[in-house]
């Protein structure tokens, strides 16, 4: 191995291989095909619409238990914690991230190390929910992906060496990225992390090639959006139409709506889909109205990045239930009609399915066992009917600087957290990770510092039930029946696959990479990686074989930030793995 002065570690056959497998630069095409070509998986959620299903079966219920661990790849040094990456895999080379804004290339065949890159980060990075990182995008010879100092890196995807680095905001105000940019039209595509420090959440391109910014869009009513040509900085409206509309004073101005999960595109109605966090701080009786945008999804025009519609899953957000979760694209068969629709599973507890060319409401149903924030949603609107004495009290209110303190169900981290669900269009059904656990939460006084926590809240998380936590649900969108589940002792907090061969895959903290099958929920397969598995599992064929990875390395928000949950993981081993499995060509034809 060689470093040289940018951080890169070169493996010494690394340049042959990579002289190699180089061929072929990812196209807008192959992006927007995702979905549709088995031997690549080039954009976050094996497709753009984020369904995370794959039309390979040679893998299938039959024949699960033969698939085998082929190699494993470790992140290596001191850093083994919150590996929440999803890997992508281009002619033959894996690309994925580990925490700390770190980014490897591998030999997908081998478990090789092509190469590697380690963003230098600046002493005080503020990361809220752990240092990981979620994966990367790829675009022509780049492999394009965000830092916990809030910036873009372009590294050429054959050496690893950087094309371009572009600050996106200031870390020291409490910014940082977490998630997985997405190629849209040659623009490349990000959020931000921060909404606990009072950061004005943002949705924003850069050209691909150049790093020049393309647009920008705030996601907290009042701030002006700008599109970028010629050098220039052109005005392109205010979100919302103008400020203090929905929030009181000046409270806008440190407004949280944070995008720190990444967003979704869906080319039939040209449209990037966005979820919005938290509106800051969380103590909710100092920002009296709905405070859009945040707790939000946002239908955003890729080209000037206006926002073309919303849809606030919680209004007035008082219980951090953060609106971020992925937006995923799907066709609805309801009454001999196929309806252009998408869903989300909310950390509120609600599933809701909404009209994706519009944001109309077409329905919304519990996906937890217990809600106790609100009594249902307004069967035409989707806005929540909030449940009398329900919200932590106000501090202003009582002596002693503290509010009344309430029991809420979910828990802040949420019914579903980030950890991203799959949609089988085969089944029909939606394959949630949740969570059943409930929280005691009361409100403080608190006042905006740059760079300081902005919360003005104090809570404990505690376990619904005694003997399981974490649930994986099969939903069905037209009825919004539970059709199966599967319970686990400690959280879910790993991402799910689903395939054409009739299966589910999904980790959990125990360490488990586990197959379900998809109609029934029998657990079909299980191995066991060493360490919690909160990555997110892709499938691709090469060579004939159907090949499975996921990352492995406990960590995350839970242990973090999860009370007396975290109690149950607190022995759990950190990690830092990418493990590879296949199923030989002797086994396909096994029934």
């Amino acid at each position: 191995m060689r470093t040289n002065k940018f951080g890169i570690r070169i493996a010494a056959s690394a340049l042959a291989l990579a002289v190699s497998y180089g061929a072929h630069a990812v196209t807008d095409e192959d992006i927007i095909n995702d979905h549709k070509t088995p031997g690549d998986v080039v954009s976050y959620g094996m497709g753009t619409q984020g369904q995370r299903f794959s039309t390979l079966d040679n893998l299938n219920a039959s024949n699960i238990q033969h698939l085998q661990p082929v190699w494993a790849f470790s992140f290596g040094s001191e850093k083994m914690r919150g590996q929440e990456s999803q890997p992508l895999i281009k002619d033959g080379v894996m690309y994925v991230t580990a925490s700390y804004s770190r980014v490897y290339a591998i030999d997908a065949k081998t478990g090789e190390e092509l190469w590697q890159y380690d963003a230098r980060l600046p002493d005080g990075i503020m990361p809220c929910c752990d240092v990981v990182n979620r994966g990367v995008a790829l675009y022509e010879d780049k492999v394009i992906f965000g830092t916990l100092d809030a910036k873009l890196v372009a590294l050429n995807k054959d050496t690893g060496n950087p094309m371009w680095i572009k600050k996106v905001a200031d870390y020291q105000a409490g910014y940082a990225i977490t998630a997985a940019p997405m190629v849209v039209k040659g623009k490349v595509i990000t959020g931000v992390s921060g909404g606990e420090f009072g950061i004005v959440g943002k949705v924003e391109a850069y050209d691909a090639n150049t790093g020049e910014l393309v647009w920008t869009r705030p996601t907290v009513e009042g701030h002006m959006g700008y599109v970028y040509k010629d050098g220039k900085q052109i005005e392109n409206g205010i979100s919302g139409g103008k400020a203090g509309v929905t929030w009181p004073g000046d409270m806008w101005k440190n407004g949280g709506a944070a995008t720190w999960l990444g967003g979704t595109y869906d080319p039939d109605t040209d449209s990037l889909f966005f979820g919005t966090g938290n509106p800051a701080p969380w103590n909710s009786h100092l920002r009296p109205g709905d405070n859009l945008f945040s707790s939000s999804r946002l239908a955003i025009d890729p080209d000037d990045g206006s926002i073309k519609w919303h849809f606030q899953t919680t209004p007035h957000d008082g219980w951090d239930y953060d609106g971020v979760n992925e937006l995923i694209s799907f066709d609805l068969n309801q009454n001999g009609k196929t309806i252009k629709a998408a869903a989300t599973a909310d950390r509120n507890g609600f599933f809701y399915v909404l009209n994706r060319e519009n944001g109309d409401f077409i329905r919304g149903f519990p996906f937890v066992d217990k809600i106790t924030w609100a009594k249902g949603l307004d069967p035409k609107t989707g806005r929540p009917i909030f449940t009398e004495g329900g919200r932590p009290g106000d501090p202003a209110a009582t002596e002693g600087g503290k509010g009344e303190m309430v029991v809420a169900q979910p828990a802040f981290l949420g019914g579903k957290n980030w950890m991203p669900m799959a949609y089988s269009p085969e089944t029909e059904l939606f394959y949630v990770p949740s969570n059943e656990w409930s929280m005691d939460i009361w409100n403080e006084p608190v006042s905006y510092k740059k760079g300081a926590a902005f919360l003005g809240a104090g809570f404990t998380i505690k376990p619904a039930n005694d003997e399981y936590i974490g649930v994986l649900r099969a939903m069905d969108p037209k009825t919004g029946k539970e059709v199966w589940r599967y319970e686990n002792t400690a959280p879910l907090w790993g991402g799910v696959m689903t395939t054409a061969g009739n299966l589910v895959f999904t980790g959990t903290p125990e360490g488990y990479l586990k197959a379900f099958d998809a109609k029934t929920g029998k657990q079909l397969y299980q191995f066991n990686t060493g360490s919690g598995v909160v990555g997110t599992p892709v499938t691709w064929e090469m060579d004939g074989e159907q090949y499975v990875s996921v990352a492995s390395g406990w960590g995350g928000a839970v242990p973090l930030w999860g009370g007396e949950v975290a109690k149950v993981v607190k022995d759990f081993n950190q990690g830092g793995m990418v493990w590879t499995f296949k199923l030989p060509k002797d086994r396909v034809a096994s029934n």
